[in-house]
């Protein structure tokens, strides 16, 4: 028996994965199993538990910064993990990837300016590139029998306007679940080059890559235009309510105007919780991450099989990173509002395919951080309601 195999205990409803209030406006019952909200329903690793508890038992919460501490143990982390080769004083903190994200946004554009994002895409990019004052820019990705690539020929049609200042790269891709190879990544930072066009890559989901996929940074490439958003150890190991974002760039004027940003605003103190977690993950969390991933493509093997086997109406893209997966539900017959009263009645907590791109009516994204068996279940709850 793993020790994924049980969740942690729920101590109320102010978890938003569980939130009774959510789940009912979702979806019309709180009677759900939730796998909507791209957080981990999964017990943590203990170094950061020992981390913490160390930290609260001190007694004594008086101004604390190491900095450094962080960014040589995220370095170290991705030479060992990666092979990938990172300047500690090259990183910016951020309380989060989406508020770093935003402020690159707001930094290396204009109110009107163009940010292009390849759909599906993560919901929360269109909402803060509108909320800056800047104009969503939509690439479509190509559905290939199920496994989605880039249109290459779209993206140079789409970045050649003046207008567009940025595009948004996500890397492991959410809620398809690419991993950007090599050669894709390449000729995508060709064509921005091209244009003028400096790349914010979220590569948040970074450690989360199974099988033959390799995760390549955009930092890897010989270029010092763009902004690799590392992210943080919030989806690696569970830790999203605790933990920093972190910008890493070669680019030395975006790299002052960050750490000018980050100073202005005081938004680098962070806490003494999250830095001694953080270093703890990124020291100590080696054996959790990988018992994680062995975890994870064994759920993943099991939901392909059982989709094949007892559901082949809905068909899953292949998976090779993220524990999101993507799932098109066409062949059932159902879209929008029909599908997602089925996902009700059968208590399956799935996210509506439209919450990543507005045609996409006939997807549902889930997320397998959670214990297999309660996977299991709500997906034959799902096969029944279907039959």
């Amino acid at each position: 028996m793993s020790k994924f195999d049980t969740a942690p205990a729920k101590t109320g409803d102010t978890f938003v994965r569980h939130n009774p209030n959510y789940l009912k406006m979702f979806y019309g019952t709180d009677q759900v199993t939730p796998f909507w909200v791209a957080d981990m329903d999964l017990p943590i690793a203990d170094p950061i538990k020992d981390a913490l508890r160390y930290v609260a038992e001190r007694g004594q919460f008086a101004y604390e910064f190491n900095s450094d501490g962080i960014f040589a143990a995220i370095s170290a982390w991705f030479a060992r993990r990666h092979d990938l080769t990172l300047k500690p004083e090259n990183f910016v903190p951020f309380p989060g990837v989406l508020t770093a994200i935003s402020l690159l946004i707001r930094e290396l554009s204009n109110d009107g300016d163009g940010v292009l994002i390849q759909v599906p895409a993560y919901h929360q990019f269109g909402k803060i590139i509108t909320a800056a004052g800047r104009k969503a820019v939509k690439s479509s990705l190509i559905n290939d029998a199920g496994r989605y690539r880039m249109d290459y020929a779209d993206l140079e049609a789409k970045l050649t306007p003046d207008h567009v200042k940025l595009m948004l790269l996500c890397n492991p891709h959410n809620p398809v679940g690419r991993v950007w190879t090599m050669d894709e990544l390449t000729k995508v930072v060709e064509i921005a080059e091209r244009q003028g066009v400096t790349i914010i890559s979220d590569e948040i989901h970074a450690d989360i890559v199974y099988g033959d996929a390799r995760f390549t940074s955009l930092s890897s490439l010989d270029n010092e235009q763009h902004v690799s958003v590392l992210g943080s150890p919030a989806k690696t190991f569970g830790m999203q309510s605790i933990s920093n974002g972190y910008i890493y760039t070669e680019n030395d004027a975006i790299l002052k105007r960050m750490n000018h940003v980050e100073d202005s605003m005081y938004l680098g103190h962070g806490n003494a919780f999250t830095t001694f977690a953080t270093i703890a993950a990124y020291e100590k969390g080696d054996a959790w991450v990988d018992e994680l991933l062995s975890y994870l493509q064994g759920t993943i093997e099991w939901i392909d099989d059982f989709l094949s086997d007892e559901l082949p109406k809905v068909k899953m893209s292949p998976a090779e990173g993220t524990y999101q997966l993507w799932l098109d539900c066409s062949d059932t017959g159902l879209e929008g509002d029909a599908l997602k009263a089925k996902l009700g009645e059968a208590g399956f907590g799935a996210t509506p395919g439209t919450w990543f791109d507005q045609d996409a009516t006939r997807f549902i994204r889930i997320n397998i951080a959670a214990p297999r068996a309660d996977l299991q279940d709500a997906l034959r709850r799902f096969k029944n309601v279907l039959d």
